[in-house]
């Protein structure tokens, strides 16, 4: 599958198979987790076969089973929205190679785990990911006409840019964020809540996804 086939059939799972991700399927990650780094200023990190990885402390909600692969977003102080964004690519990397995820908003002690956080970065929060018992459920979601400005006038690619966005995991399904459009320029916005900076990284890469980088710019 594609991304854009990977963002309409992922869905948040936290049961896992007590099975270990596919040797190709972690070279690949590993890989696009190595060239977001580099491009971005990131210090992710893909933990294989890890099985104090959520025994350190719990997650904040949700029962995990059998979680013992997850990225660990690490980065600078202040780049929420990039965590959330390349967080989310990575993700859907994952889908597409038959790995199934969570993202996971916790209180974070490293316990057994080999984490690497340098002077000036914070680990935000991580992303579990396994081979799931299912394939999730969808969430519920809001309307086009709540999260943003458009009216049935509104062009084709950006009503799908919104839809595409109405996707994207938020903390606790919030979904507090904002689109306005001025002609190919659109402007999203964060609302107030948890994580909602990061959120709107994730929102962003959807909306990018769905409408097509060549039909607009973010302001």
């Amino acid at each position: 599958m594609n991304l854009l086939e990977a963002m309409q059939q992922r869905h948040s799972v936290r049961a896992y198979k007590d099975q270990p991700l596919d040797g190709e399927a972690v070279a690949a990650l590993r890989q696009a987790v190595a060239d977001c780094n580099r491009d971005n200023g990131l210090h992710f990190q893909l933990l294989v076969n890890e099985p104090e990885a959520f025994q350190a402390n719990k997650p904040s909600y949700g029962n995990f089973k059998n979680c013992k692969n997850y990225l660990a977003l690490v980065a600078p102080k202040g780049a929420d929205e990039q965590v959330g964004y390349y967080g989310e690519k990575l993700t859907l990397i994952a889908q597409t190679l038959g790995i199934n995820s969570c993202w996971v908003a916790l209180t974070y002690k490293k316990g057994k785990a080999d984490v690497q956080v340098s002077a000036g970065e914070k680990l935000y929060m991580v992303i579990a990911l396994g081979y799931g018992e299912t394939q999730g459920a969808a969430h519920k979601v809001k309307s086009i006409a709540d999260v943003s400005d458009a009216d049935d006038d509104a062009p084709q690619w950006y009503k799908d840019g919104l839809n595409a966005a109405l996707l994207a995991p938020t903390a606790i399904n919030q979904q507090k964020f904002r689109f306005t459009r001025n002609g190919d320029t659109v402007t999203a916005k964060a609302g107030l809540g948890f994580y909602t900076k990061v959120d709107l990284g994730i929102v962003k890469y959807h909306f990018e996804l769905g409408a097509g980088k060549e039909n607009f710019k973010f302001a």
